[in-house]
């Protein structure tokens, strides 16, 4: 019996070892499969993705292909048969949803490189894996935030059109289109004004075009005259922009153009026309002002003063992180009367354009909704009707969970309702708690079923010293281990800071969140609002 190793076995252990070390640094696993064998190796890491021990974990790469998503089997069948033709060619490359130990689809890159023999064969295929599952949710949602900002921007009735630093057309929408002639937006790519236009029309225009690039300041509402090489005459009312990367840097112009041409040809023919025009400029104003007003919206307004005739007071106190520029996130506070206050924390489904816009709805409807907040049932139950009428009418399926609740100083009672939202942290008397827990407490989330009632609960005053009021951005930040930070330790930490002030203990909330998150950042928004109770005058936690 030889005890000595084989020197080249001992070299390929080496370079297999640094190899694992490299991968395991850049989060990809390895495989290595003789094509003559059933059998594959894969390493530890690969073994992750699959969510199966080595015994267990299926050989990707031999018919029938049970592990590889529906969609999947054409092009992933039509790689691994390219590599196996005799001198076929020396990689394999494809990305490719796999079923993992645990019965869930797991996007994975997978790359190879094909070992053959003198007669071109294949007889070992190496290389490596790596989890693409979130970059391939992330691309989905950029595509379909993109699809509806696109369909947006071709249904807005506005002529619509971005243009680099020579005054050239890089992108308009299908209304400019059409407006040009053309019958799509991007048929305008790389055209001039003065590909369309007379001398005296283009030239200004460019001349107003460089201005705006040089000084930054915009042009709002000009009345132009168009003429047209074909000897037409139209007018619309423009206004144009500088169009800045995200940087601040210049990159060239944006316009909107409204057709005004009937109403100029009209006010020739009769002044009293003319108001026509002011009304169309008017309607254009309140579009741009809405569309601002939408996402100025989104940022947080202060707290009203809340303190009741007997001089008990509240104190409010907020964090707001979106992780990305429109979340679906929100809180808001309101009085009531003397001495009833209202908080409202919401959290709308998904992220981006629809969550946004679903929100704009929902402070629509809060305002209107107003009178009813000395209910908090009926409260939620307005701004259920309200919305689901809207997506009903609009064809879609959406909903938010919500939690909204009345503080009566005098009465010293809180009264509340829910929709499916996690239920708010209590510290006081009686310990560290969270209410609405039980199902009796609680309604369907905002905008599923019209016309369900929502129950209102109630708790003394004198229960409550602070409340921590939260989105599901807490609870769902996972560490390492897939493990979920959930409500227990956000009672904890609640508990820890009871003799620190509020904005501490938000802060001290974020802070343990991030450092018990895999990769320190929040993958949902997330929404904390604080309230102290102060009872005559005097803080309830010094009393």
């Amino acid at each position: 019996m030889n005890d000595n190793p084989d020197p080249s076995q001992e070299r390929n252990r080496v370079k297999l070892e640094r190899l694992e070390l490299a991968l395991k640094a850049s989060n990809e696993g390895i495989w290595d499969w003789h094509t003559d064998e059933r059998e594959i190796f894969y390493s530890r890491r690969i073994l992750e993705f699959l969510e199966c021990g080595k015994d267990r974990a299926p050989n990707l790469f031999i018919p029938p292909f049970d592990h590889i998503f529906q969609e999947d089997h054409p092009a992933f069948e039509r790689a691994v048969a390219n590599a196996l033709l005799d001198a076929g060619p020396d990689t394999l490359a494809m990305d490719a949803r796999v079923l993992t130990g645990g019965g869930d689809w797991r996007w994975l890159r997978i790359r190879g490189t094909v070992v053959r023999n003198r007669e071109g064969k294949a007889v070992r295929i190496a290389g490596s894996m790596i989890n693409i599952s979130r970059r391939k949710a992330a691309e989905a949602q950029v595509e379909e935030e993109r699809f509806l900002l696109r369909q947006l921007i071709d249904h807005v009735p506005l002529q619509l059109y971005f243009k680099d630093t020579e005054s050239k057309f890089t992108m308009a929408n299908q209304r400019m289109a059409e407006w040009m002639g053309f019958e799509k937006g991007s048929d305008l790519t790389g055209k001039h004004d003065r590909d369309f236009f007379e001398t005296d029309h283009w030239k200004p225009a460019e001349e107003d075009e460089k201005r705006i690039i040089r000084t930054g300041e915009a042009i709002i509402d000009q009345l132009e005259h168009e003429t047209w090489h074909e000897g037409d005459e139209t007018w619309v009312i423009t206004s144009k922009f500088p169009w800045r990367d995200r940087l601040g840097q210049i990159k060239g112009t944006f316009g909107v153009s409204s057709d005004v041409t009937k109403l100029v040809k009209a006010q020739r023919e009769a002044t009293d026309l003319a108001g026509q025009l002011q009304v169309k400029n008017e309607a254009y104003e309140e579009e741009l002002l809405l569309a601002r007003e939408i996402q100025q919206a989104l940022a947080g307004e202060g707290f009203p003063k809340a303190t009741g005739t007997n001089r008990s007071h509240l104190d409010f106190s907020a964090r707001y992180i979106p992780i990305s520029g429109l979340a679906g996130d929100f809180f808001e506070v309101m009085k009531v009367n003397d001495d009833c206050f209202g908080v409202l924390i919401c959290d709308v489904m998904g992220h981006g354009v629809r969550s946004a816009l679903i929100v704009a709805m929902l402070r629509g409807l809060l305002e209107k909704q107003r009178a009813q907040a000395s209910d908090p049932g009926l409260f939620l139950q307005g701004l259920n009707d309200g919305l689901a009428a809207i997506l009903q009418r609009a064809g879609t399926t959406m909903f938010a969970t919500a939690f909204f609740g009345v503080v009566d100083l005098a009465a010293g009672t809180f009264k509340y309702a829910c929709a499916g939202h996690p239920g708010p942290i209590v510290s006081g008397k009686n310990g560290v708690r969270q209410i609405a827990c039980e199902r009796s407490h609680k309604g369907p989330g905002l905008g599923l079923i019209r016309g369900i009632g929502y129950p209102t609960n109630e708790i003394s005053l004198s229960e409550i010293d602070r409340m921590v009021l939260f989105t599901d951005g807490v609870l769902e930040a996972e560490n390492q281990s897939g493990e979920p930070f959930f409500e227990k330790r956000l009672m904890e930490i609640v508990d820890r800071k009871s003799d620190s002030s509020l904005e501490n203990t938000l802060d001290g909330i974020l802070s343990s969140v991030l450092a018990f998150s895999d990769g320190q950042h929040f993958d949902d928004d997330v929404c904390l609002l604080g309230i102290e109770v102060t009872r005559g005058g005097t803080s309830a936690l010094t009393t």
